[in-house]
């Protein structure tokens, strides 16, 4: 299942589990639409290719919540 994590890697914006926008490599580095752009759709930290992450709707995060953890290090 994927973690869904709440915040893109590099700039530290919001990624809604339940929002469209959000894109992740196979390990799940997860970045927003303006910074995946930016970087071609390439993982900066393992180069893999970055996708668009499926949603999770808030009726579905009630069984399987998303990740509140953040990853920015800003």
């Amino acid at each position: 299942m994927l973690e869904m994590r709440p915040d893109c890697e590099r700039c530290g914006a919001d990624t809604p589990a339940e929002a469209p926008g959000a894109f992740i490599c196979s390990f799940e580095c997860t970045f927003c639409t303006d910074c995946a752009d930016e970087l071609d759709d390439l993982c900066p930290n393992c180069g893999g290719e970055l996708m668009d992450r499926p949603a999770r709707s808030k009726k579905l995060q009630e069984k399987a919540p998303a990740s509140t953890v953040r990853k920015f290090k800003g």
